[in-house]
């Protein structure tokens, strides 16, 4: 058995709140299962005609249910098979993305939650996109992207990180929390920590200030 590869195109999509264009653009990456849609009506607090909030939805749907009568649909950003081209495929997607809905050629806020953090942590590094805020809420760093590579590094830094968790979230656990400021440190990129009581969720105090 051989395996092969080919790229074929397809349609993805995405929601966005606010003035496409505006000079106040963040990107809004959901977690594993929800859709974009959904994700983005958490953001409706901080909406303004100067804002434009994008919420891309990951490239790979899936039945949440096996139940006929409740066919319910979540999406993902990949899994760990063929993870590589997965990971490619999304860094493209969401060039292709931001290259729509820029506004100002300063850069761009990330806010990646849950399963989102790695994708927003991969995007920032791995891009020809400045991003000049970044926001991991619920989920770590992924471990796989190497903090010794100076260019990884280097975008890392240039990007205001922000690490959000509640203290009560049964995935981004103070174990998680612990090991993913001690990588940071141990590569010198400078973050800043906030909790929030809580758990796995957007809190909308927390949103709001961070705006």
């Amino acid at each position: 058995m051989e395996e092969h590869f080919l790229s074929t195109p397809r349609t993805a999509r995405y929601f966005t709140l606010g003035t496409v264009g505006a000079q106040d653009l963040w990107l809004v990456l959901h977690g594993y299962s929800n859709l974009a849609a959904r994700f983005l009506e958490r953001f409706r607090p901080i909406a303004s005609a100067e804002r434009c909030i994008v919420a891309p939805e990951g490239l790979s749907r899936f039945y949440l249910t096996e139940s006929p009568s409740e066919r319910r649909v979540g999406a993902s950003w990949m899994t760990r098979e063929d993870r590589l081209h997965e990971i490619e495929d999304y860094v493209r997607y969401l060039d292709a993305v931001y290259t729509e809905v820029r506004g100002r050629e300063d850069g761009v806020t990330v806010l990646g939650f849950s399963q989102g953090t790695a994708t927003a942590c991969r995007w920032t590094a791995l891009s020809a996109v400045r991003v000049s805020r970044l926001i991991i809420w619920g989920g770590e760093v992924p471990p796989d992207l190497d903090l010794g590579q100076p260019v990884v590094a280097e975008r890392l830094r240039a990007a205001r990180l922000t690490l959000v968790y509640g203290t009560s979230d049964e995935y981004f656990t103070p174990k998680v929390v612990a090991a993913t400021e001690a990588r940071l440190k141990a590569a010198d990129v400078p973050y800043e920590l906030r909790s929030y009581e809580g758990g796995h969720q957007i809190d909308e105090r927390v949103l709001r200030d961070l705006v």
